[in-house]
Protein backbone atom coordinates (compact mmCIF):
# COMPACT_ATOMS: atom_id res chain seq x y z
CA UNK A 1 0.00 0.00 0.00
CA UNK A 2 0.89 3.90 -0.29
CA UNK A 3 2.50 5.23 2.62
CA UNK A 4 3.48 8.55 3.46
CA UNK A 5 5.01 8.76 6.80
CA UNK A 6 6.21 12.45 7.75
CA UNK A 7 8.43 13.39 10.29
CA UNK A 8 10.56 16.67 11.50
CA UNK A 9 8.20 18.82 13.19
CA UNK A 10 8.41 20.97 16.17
CA UNK A 11 8.83 24.40 18.26
CA UNK A 12 11.25 26.88 16.96
CA UNK A 13 12.31 30.50 17.78
CA UNK A 14 11.78 33.15 15.30
CA UNK A 15 14.68 32.89 12.82
CA UNK A 16 15.31 29.77 13.59
CA UNK A 17 15.08 26.08 11.32
CA UNK A 18 13.49 22.80 10.89
CA UNK A 19 13.96 20.14 8.51
CA UNK A 20 11.02 18.39 7.23
CA UNK A 21 10.84 14.70 5.56
CA UNK A 22 8.55 12.56 4.27
CA UNK A 23 9.01 9.13 3.48
CA UNK A 24 7.46 7.05 0.45
CA UNK A 25 6.63 3.86 0.15
CA UNK A 26 4.57 1.34 -1.78
CA UNK A 27 4.83 3.88 -5.16
CA UNK A 28 5.30 2.73 -8.60
CA UNK A 29 7.67 4.67 -11.08
CA UNK A 30 5.26 6.91 -11.82
CA UNK A 31 5.07 9.16 -8.96
CA UNK A 32 5.19 13.11 -10.93
CA UNK A 33 5.56 15.32 -7.93
CA UNK A 34 6.07 15.97 -4.20
CA UNK A 35 4.86 19.27 -3.06
CA UNK A 36 4.75 20.32 0.11
CA UNK A 37 1.41 22.03 2.00
CA UNK A 38 0.51 24.11 5.02
CA UNK A 39 -2.71 24.94 7.13
CA UNK A 40 -2.97 27.11 9.52
CA UNK A 41 -5.63 27.66 12.10
CA UNK A 42 -8.64 29.65 9.90
CA UNK A 43 -6.91 29.58 6.91
CA UNK A 44 -7.10 27.45 3.21
CA UNK A 45 -4.72 24.61 2.81
CA UNK A 46 -1.86 26.28 0.49
CA UNK A 47 0.87 24.70 -1.33
CA UNK A 48 4.44 26.18 -0.26
CA UNK A 49 7.02 23.88 -2.61
CA UNK A 50 6.87 20.87 -4.99
CA UNK A 51 9.40 19.60 -7.13
CA UNK A 52 8.99 17.22 -10.08
CA UNK A 53 10.42 13.80 -10.05
CA UNK A 54 12.87 12.98 -12.90
CA UNK A 55 13.16 16.55 -14.06
CA UNK A 56 14.12 17.89 -10.30
CA UNK A 57 12.03 21.33 -11.37
CA UNK A 58 11.08 23.46 -7.86
CA UNK A 59 8.73 25.62 -7.15
CA UNK A 60 7.63 27.59 -3.90
CA UNK A 61 4.91 30.08 -2.53
CA UNK A 62 6.44 33.31 -2.62
CA UNK A 63 5.93 33.48 0.96
CA UNK A 64 8.25 30.74 1.18
CA UNK A 65 10.83 31.82 -1.83
CA UNK A 66 14.77 32.30 -0.38
CA UNK A 67 13.72 30.64 3.21
CA UNK A 68 12.80 27.60 2.22
CA UNK A 69 14.36 24.81 -0.38
CA UNK A 70 12.71 21.47 -0.78
CA UNK A 71 14.65 18.53 -2.12
CA UNK A 72 14.43 14.89 -2.62
CA UNK A 73 16.24 11.32 -2.17
CA UNK A 74 15.57 9.22 -4.84
CA UNK A 75 17.35 6.26 -3.24
CA UNK A 76 15.65 6.84 0.30
CA UNK A 77 12.32 7.91 -1.58
CA UNK A 78 12.26 10.59 0.85
CA UNK A 79 11.72 14.19 -0.32
CA UNK A 80 12.82 17.01 2.52
CA UNK A 81 11.19 20.73 2.97
CA UNK A 82 14.27 22.74 4.79
CA UNK A 83 12.67 25.80 6.27
CA UNK A 84 14.70 28.66 7.10
CA UNK A 85 14.46 32.07 8.91
CA UNK A 86 11.29 30.85 10.26
CA UNK A 87 8.47 33.63 11.51
CA UNK A 88 5.29 33.35 13.34
CA UNK A 89 3.59 33.47 9.77
CA UNK A 90 4.89 29.70 9.07
CA UNK A 91 3.03 28.19 11.98
CA UNK A 92 0.76 25.75 10.70
CA UNK A 93 0.31 22.16 10.14
CA UNK A 94 2.63 20.75 7.56
CA UNK A 95 1.68 18.07 5.01
CA UNK A 96 3.26 16.17 2.67
CA UNK A 97 1.57 15.06 -1.03
CA UNK A 98 2.59 12.59 -3.50
CA UNK A 99 0.68 12.72 -7.51
CA UNK A 100 1.29 9.68 -9.32
CA UNK A 101 -0.09 8.70 -12.48
CA UNK A 102 -0.29 5.17 -13.27
CA UNK A 103 -2.52 3.17 -16.85
CA UNK A 104 -6.24 1.98 -15.85
CA UNK A 105 -6.05 4.14 -12.90
CA UNK A 106 -4.98 7.53 -13.71
CA UNK A 107 -4.11 10.92 -11.71
CA UNK A 108 -4.19 9.94 -7.72
CA UNK A 109 -3.18 11.86 -5.33
CA UNK A 110 -1.35 10.59 -1.69
CA UNK A 111 -1.31 12.43 1.72
CA UNK A 112 0.93 12.10 4.30
CA UNK A 113 -0.48 12.93 8.17
CA UNK A 114 0.98 15.67 8.71
CA UNK A 115 3.41 17.33 11.03
CA UNK A 116 2.84 20.80 13.74
CA UNK A 117 5.22 23.79 13.21
CA UNK A 118 5.36 25.78 16.02
CA UNK A 119 7.22 29.02 15.33
CA UNK A 120 7.27 31.01 19.03
CA UNK A 121 9.72 33.09 21.34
Amino acid sequence: QVQLVQSGGGLVQPGGSLRLSCAASGFTSSTLSMSWYRQAPGKEREMVASITIGGGTTNYADSVKGRFTISGDNAKNTVYLQMNSLKPEDMAVYYCRAHTVSIGVGNQLYWGQGTQVTVSS
